[in-house]
């Protein structure tokens, strides 16, 4: 397929809905050719795996891997970040809530103690290193108690995990990103569904990325808070106008 130059300057949406899974992979690759060759080497494995995984998986009417292609493409482009860590991490942060079983058998050491999804975070620090799994343990949403408000354990896990992890805030508000203020892409009862969900979250990312240690430039938190802003503009009508 023939890409067009400007692709780079493209708002992911459109890419999306232009060009697909096919648009987003180049563009993910044009974004990692200015890094040395060994990243560029551990970027393109950690979507190899993510792709690999996630095989199977859909949201909505596109391919799952769409979803954590624009995650990290957003950190690099519009977040302004060149943490190699961070990045892979972005494109792995779903692998072990969603397939803990199936990456925990890619170990390739003696088996691990502790719990599958603990298993996993092992696997993917043998493969891409401590710092790496632990963010994406940091952004992987535990099992929830059946007894209690899913929504407020989700909300209240997020707080706690990214508290002490700066990085993680940049991984956890590009995915919140992409599923809030994209939840207009989203069709049927699950729309209501998501905005319940993420509404609550909007005062929580933005006290959390205004915070002097998240590790991003004063006009990217800007960025990102006009975004905040747009979710909630949307929250607003999907829920207020029940």
């Amino acid at each position: 397929m023939d890409f067009p130059s400007y692709l780079g300057t493209m708002p992911m949406h459109a890419i999306t809905e232009i060009y697909g899974e096919a648009g987003l992979r180049e563009r993910y690759r044009r974004e990692i050719e200015r890094f040395a060759p060994p990243d560029r080497d551990r970027l393109a494995a950690a979507l190899e795996l993510a792709s690999r995984l996630h095989r199977e998986d859909r949201r909505v009417r596109e391919p799952y891997v769409n979803h954590l292609l624009r995650v990290a493409i957003r950190i690099m482009h519009h977040y302004e970040v060149s943490d190699v860590d961070v990045i892979a991490a972005a494109v792995l942060h779903d692998t072990v809530e969603d397939h803990p079983g199936e990456l925990a058998d890619l170990a390739d050491g003696p088996r691990h103690p502790g719990t599958t999804s603990e298993r996993a975070v092992a696997a993917l620090a043998e493969r891409f290193g401590e710092r790496v799994a632990g963010l994406v343990s940091a952004v992987t949403n535990p099992e929830y108690d059946p007894s209690s408000d899913k929504h407020e354990q989700y909300r209240e896990h997020v707080r706690a995990s990214l508290d002490r992890e700066p990085w993680a805030r940049v991984i956890k508000v590009s995915d919140f990103t992409d599923n809030g203020v994209g939840v207009i892409h989203t069709t049927g009862p699950k729309v209501e569904r998501l905005a319940t969900k993420y509404r609550p979250m909007v005062p929580v990312l933005r006290e959390l990325v205004g915070r002097p240690d998240t590790p991003l430039s004063r006009l990217v938190k800007q960025h990102i808070f006009r975004h905040l802003d747009l979710a909630e503009e949307r929250f607003a009508a999907i829920l207020d106008g029940r």
